[in-house]
């Protein structure tokens, strides 16, 4: 097994823990908090790292299949749901603060859909 591969694994491993983590108990608390801030980005730091050791070994950062297509919306969704849920706790907005969390549910499936097929499409090859 290659480092590249090593390092893609360890580390989108652990963006799964950090996203999972950060939106569940967002959701269960009902109210975006810092800490679940920080668990969004350290998931898209994470995820960031393993996708760039994937493409050192794929030749490539972006590929025109199924994975590499919804890999990249879901990275540029996961920065985006970072982002904006910085903005809303920024501007202490009480309604958007106390309804984030449907929109990280959905940033969050959106998510797994590459996850899921790296692990499938990965394991066929």
């Amino acid at each position: 097994m290659s480092h590249a591969l090593i390092i893609a694994i360890v580390f989108i491993n652990i963006a799964c823990l950090l996203y999972t983590v950060g939106v569940w108990a967002e959701r269960i608390q009902q109210r975006l908090k810092w800490w679940h801030l920080a668990f969004f980005w350290g998931g898209l730091v994470a995820d960031t790292t393993g996708t760039t050791a994937m493409s050192i070994i794929s030749g490539s950062l972006f590929r025109a299949t199924f994975h590499g297509i919804t890999g990249n919306i879901a990275v540029l969704l996961m920065l985006f749901h970072a982002v904006w849920a910085t903005i809303v706790l920024l501007r202490k907005n009480e309604k958007q603060i106390a309804s984030f969390h449907k929109f990280s549910l959905f940033v969050w499936i959106v998510w797994l859909i590459p996850m899921i097929s790296g692990m499938v499409f990965g394991a066929t090859h």
